[in-house]
């Protein structure tokens, strides 16, 4: 039995500890319950020796029936201990979820900071031709050249996508809508700026605009004098570089920052000839060698004016019509010249690789284009004419690979474009595929000779004669009257039966092979429209004999497939080392 020592009641339920009105820790009562005023003595079940404890009297009404106490569980706290319980459980809850909040919250905010930091990096960047305010077009190879000038060295950066020459020319003179300009070429950011020159005087501004959110990232005014024209584009260069916020270790900002002249004079004959050389016909590459040229004599040992020289030589029997004989060793010379200068220039590397190749040594030219990669991996002409080579010697798939990185780094390049197309038909015949391509290579530059004859090509594979015509009349209208094109024209005339036109081109062109300005494969081209296949193949031995470097490209193009039926076919291409 218990008694609550405060209000007296019993309880008869020994499980309970406290009493049920006031709470208070109930006791073990022995004595006998009455009237009177008693003792009650309190045994400690943990020490039986405990003194004894005297309560006050207290009345009780003896009448009074004393209710039956229900029993609970052993095991069931009481409704204080349940509340204790929820409030010490709600307490660790609230602490828990609060950590993991505020963790949650740590985690997700690194989270956006590094999403925030990933897209506010600029990754890419075109660097647009300066407009000249010059007031005189005299002046355009100054703003041209910069603006080349700064791709060159933003180029030589592993981390960052820069817009070839040959890709943001086409918006020269042209007004700047960074958007669609960023879209095109798929890039981050947009360079533009404006050069004006007082005699010895410079003004030059230029500004950096973020095209994802046409955010201005950085402008600035330079006034210069032209003697200061080289270290201006330096400092422009890594001053772009820094607002990118780049982290350049010492040998990435090596391209930034690096002399390659230290003459003033040599840099402007240099920028000059990279004004001619990037508009691509033979009279402009004889004025590019004539500038680098100039830009070597006055500094010896100006490494990127001996490679400029090297690819003009090696582009001149296309483009001119003068023989390889004539151009190769010039190219071999200049292209050797530049790596005994600078054995880290990517395009010295590339001009040797194509020296090789024009030179029929094949195995020396891959190995000159892997290096030159290796060198700077975001040189989109290394890529192009990796390609080429790898297509010459039949590994397509390859060539593909190589061709679509290029066109990665290069979207615009119209050239690069038309060598996707004649790769589509090379790999499996898909001439419709490569039609698209040169359709919109002609939209992007319609006065591009090469996708008009391409163009041309593959509607006479599909019989469409009369377009087949129209198209290769516009190449060779674009070329101005070039060689190449006047040749595959005199091939559309005979396959389509004009033969009187075809035999007036074929003697256009002899007269041209007279005075060195067309190899013999232009004319073994109509030769074998006019279905005279044994001149055809003496025109070829001739070129054979001259060591003519484009002899490859019997291997490539509609127009000799013809041909290759005939055993002389393949002997030629065993003899130049491109079958076994």
């Amino acid at each position: 039995m218990k008694r609550c020592p405060q209000c007296n009641r019993v309880e008869t339920d020994e499980s309970l500890k406290f009493c049920r009105a006031d709470g208070v820790t109930l006791v073990h009562d022995s004595s006998s319950i009455g009237s009177e005023a008693g003792t009650a003595q309190l045994i400690s079940e943990s020490d039986p020796s405990e003194l004894h404890t005297s309560i006050l009297p207290h009345k009780t009404d003896a009448n009074r029936e004393t209710p039956r106490t229900t029993a609970l569980p052993a095991s069931q706290p009481t409704s204080a201990t349940k509340s204790q319980r929820r409030k010490s459980a709600l307490v660790v809850a609230v602490f828990v979820f609060a950590l993991f909040a505020g963790v949650a919250a740590i985690v997700l905010n690194s989270y956006l900071s590094r999403r925030r930091a990933a897209a506010a990096a600029i990754e890419s960047i075109a660097v647009l031709p300066f407009e000249n305010r010059s007031g005189s077009s005299d002046t355009d190879y100054l703003s041209d050249g910069l603006a080349d000038s700064l791709i060159y060295r933003l180029s030589q950066l592993p981390n960052l996508k820069v817009s070839p020459t040959s890709s943001v020319m086409r918006y020269k003179g042209k007004e700047t809508d960074v958007a669609r300009i960023a879209n095109e070429l798929q890039v981050d950011a947009v360079m533009s700026g404006r050069l004006m020159q007082r005699g010895d005087d410079l003004s030059i501004s230029v500004q950096l605009i973020d095209s994802r959110n046409n955010k201005l990232v950085w402008a600035e005014q330079y006034e210069r004098k032209m003697s200061d024209l080289l270290a201006t584009q330096r400092e422009i260069a890594l001053s772009i570089a820094q607002k990118l916020e780049l982290k350049l270790s010492g040998g990435e900002s090596i391209g930034i920052t690096k002399h390659y002249t230290d003459s003033n004079e040599a840099y402007q004959f240099y920028l000059k000839g990279r004004f001619y050389w990037n508009k691509r016909t033979g009279e402009n590459l004889k004025k590019a060698i004539e500038q680098f040229q100039q830009a070597a004599d006055k500094d010896s040992n100006f490494a990127l004016a001996y490679a400029g020289l090297a690819d003009c030589y090696s582009l001149l029997d296309e483009y001119a019509g003068v023989p390889s004989s004539e151009t190769l060793p010039k190219a071999k010379a200049a292209a050797s010249r530049a790596l005994q200068i600078d054995d880290s220039l990517a395009e010295a590397h590339t001009s040797v690789a194509y020296v090789n190749f024009n030179s029929w040594q094949f195995d020396e030219a891959e190995k000159e284009y892997k290096r030159a990669i290796e060198l700077n991996p975001n040189y989109a002409n290394a890529h192009h004419w990796y390609s080429a080579y790898l297509r010459t010697a039949g590994r397509l798939q390859e060539a593909m690979a190589e061709m679509k990185r290029a066109q990665q780094l290069d979207p615009l390049s119209s050239i690069i474009n038309a060598n996707i197309g004649n790769l589509y038909v090379l790999l499996n015949g898909d001439l419709n595929a490569a039609i698209e391509e040169y359709k919109k290579v002609i939209e992007l530059d319609p006065n591009f000779p090469r996708a008009h004859e391409d163009l041309g090509a593959a509607y006479l594979k599909l019989g469409r004669g009369q377009e087949a015509i129209a198209e290769l009349q516009k190449a060779v209208e674009a070329s101005g009257r070039g060689a190449k094109e006047l040749g595959y024209l005199g091939y559309g005339y005979a396959v389509v039966g004009k033969r009187a036109e075809a035999m007036a081109i074929l003697k256009e062109l002899e007269a041209r092979y007279s005075r060195h300005e067309s190899p013999g494969m232009y004319l073994a081209v109509v030769c074998d429209g006019l279905q005279e296949r044994d001149e055809a193949f003496a025109w070829l031995e001739k070129d054979f004999q001259a060591h003519v470097g484009m002899l490859c490209d019997v291997a490539l193009y509609l127009q000799y497939e013809s041909l290759r039926d005939d055993p002389r076919y393949m002997n030629l291409l065993r003899r130049m080392g491109l079958r076994s």
